[in-house]
């Protein structure tokens, strides 16, 4: 690739770059700022709430993860174990939904079920067990534990997918017991992605927020994220937020540090569908033979279950009545023009990002170790997740209440914040289909002087369309279903399906909200399938 084919696509993701750099720098300039003149910041520091929250933060989080991926590894093994089938397709593309199924919706659908007139706790007391409540400790950990055991047992089982068939037959014949077997042939292939899961589990549970906001259950279970929001939104004490900012800004970054250290990165576990690779186990006969059937079985019903109750729930609300409002119609355009816009926008920057590093590593004809700059624009997108979204918003709240209406600037934030949170994930779709394309065709239209708008179209296209159009459904679902960034911005003028829910809820309009919570989850799973499928379809080995 000659040099002055490579500027554009430098000059491109550095763009991209210097834009996501400076919505972050931004942000964190202005909470850094106003740590420096608040005379009321060590005040803050010296609150004794303010460490009981960051306790908490840290350990509520600690437990999800624990409980995520120590209850992910037996499903993800029994995965392996059972036979390639209907049943095992279907369980893996359910346990894809969870995570772009928005949050507020799932926590009605737990709710539902565990709640004090939920299913869950009336048969518990029927058998004469004590249940816990689900606001508290105890309501946060099985949400979190909804969303992330199925995000962890796929990126376990996607490790075990690609172990070698000669381990599982050779285990077979040796006749281990499943302790030596899971010692000997499957934890050493899980443990680089379990170390993975957990850092990026743990990251996604330190900066919770609509979660621990319905199920926090009162001071003694708030979360760093949750603080700052009501700081701003309540008692709009600046100081405070600040402080509260920076605190969960210092616990993202060191998390990320300590995982990187240990082996573990965050971004392995940005992926949508695994390809459905299948090595033959020689298994168990008899009863331990249908073990991994019924783990499957448990796991699938605990995950289902809310869906079922969101619909249940969804079903018996007066959907007319709420499609003829002009509030719920107006949530449902906002939301659409914001989700679509922050979708692009996010596939724009990770594919310009995406574009350098595929035109360093072209450079090098794909041999050898990867350069620094291709090492950072590959890595790019993942880097802001250290940064979490709430703290960027906080940032750019402050910052633009001295110039401007803050709420006038809602539909720019939340687009701009939900793309590049959502760009990660684009990104990691992305970027093996155009290395791929490159390494397969770029030498030969270099060659045939095919180039801009010949190659896009005859090249190009024809093998990024699939993971294009995942990576562009699975970030609007995300963005579709985001409460964090609109909380702070979000007014009568902008609402988006998230807010409206947040506020029906707050207003004991909970049959609004149960039916408004079933529409947003049709949206968000409408996509969510279009990725899944798009995503398998650009999978190596898939049919075109």
């Amino acid at each position: 690739m000659t040099v002055v084919a490579m500027r554009p696509a430098l000059a491109g993701a550095m763009a991209a770059g210097a834009l996501l750099l400076g919505l972050c720098l931004v942000a964190i300039g202005a909470l850094a700022g106003r740590a420096g003149t608040a005379p009321d910041a060590m005040s803050v520091l010296a609150d004794p709430t303010v460490w009981r929250i960051v306790r908490f933060t840290l350990w509520q989080a600690v437990l999800s993860t624990l409980l995520s991926v120590g209850l992910a590894i037996p499903v993800a093994i029994a995965f392996h174990r059972l036979a390639d089938g209907w049943l095992r397709r279907a369980a893996l593309a359910l346990f894809a939904l969870p995570l772009a199924l928005p949050q507020i919706v799932a926590v009605l659908g737990i709710v539902a079920l565990y709640g004090e007139q939920g299913v869950v706790r009336a048969l518990a007391e029927r058998a004469g067990l004590a249940a816990p409540s689900i606001y508290g400790l105890s309501g946060i950990l099985i949400a979190h534990v909804f969303f992330n055991l199925p995000l962890a047992a796929r990126i376990l089982f996607g490790a075990l997918a690609v172990m070698p068939a000669e381990y599982d037959r050779l285990a077979g014949q040796l006749g281990m017991g499943p302790v030596s077997r899971f010692r000997l042939v499957d934890w050493p292939i899980m443990r680089p992605a379990a170390a993975s899961a957990s850092a990026l589990i743990f990251m996604l549970c330190v900066t919770s927020f609509a979660i621990v906001l319905i199920l926090g259950g009162g001071p003694r279970a708030t979360t760093l994220e949750v603080a700052l929001y009501q700081a701003l939104t309540f008692d709009f004490d600046i100081p405070r937020a600040v402080v509260l900012t920076l605190l969960q800004l210092a616990i993202t970054i060191t998390a990320v540090a300590l995982f990187a250290l240990a082996g573990g990165a965050v971004e392995s576990g940005m992926t949508v569908a695994e390809a459905d690779r299948r090595a033959p186990v020689v298994g168990a006969r008899g009863l331990a033979g249908r073990v991994p059937l019924i783990v499957v079985l448990v796991a699938v019903v605990f995950v289902a279950l809310p869906f079922i109750a969101i619909i249940a729930g969804g079903l018996v609300a007066d959907l007319g009545r709420l499609f003829t409002q002009r509030s719920v119609l107006g949530a449902i355009g906002t939301s659409f023009g914001l989700g679509l816009l922050a979708a692009l926008l996010a596939v724009l920057l990770a594919g310009l990002l995406c574009r350098g590093a595929v035109v360093l590593a072209a450079r090098r004809r794909f041999s050898g170790a990867p350069g620094a700059w291709e090492t950072i624009l590959a890595q790019a997108p993942s880097l802001i997740l250290v940064v979490p979204p709430i703290v960027i918003a906080a940032g750019w709240f402050i910052a633009l209440r001295t110039v401007t209406d803050v709420y006038a600037a809602a539909p720019f934030m939340v687009v701009s914040v939900n793309a590049a949170m959502a760009m990660p994930f684009a990104a990691r779709l992305m970027l093996p289909a155009m290395l791929a394309a490159e390494e397969r065709h770029g030498r030969l239209c270099a060659h045939l002087g095919i180039g801009g708008l010949a190659r896009a179209r005859l090249v190009s296209w024809p093998v990024l369309r699939a993971p294009l159009i995942a990576a562009s459904a699975f970030a609007f679902a995300l963005s579709l279903g985001d409460l964090g960034v609109i909380a702070l911005f979000g007014s009568e003028q902008v609402r988006t399906m998230p807010f409206l829910i947040l506020q029906r809820m707050g207003a004991y309009r909970t049959d609004d909200a149960a039916g408004l919570a079933l529409i947003l989850m049709v949206m968000t799973m409408i996509l969510m399938l279009a990725a899944e499928h798009f995503a398998r379809r650009s999978a190596p080995g898939a049919p075109r």
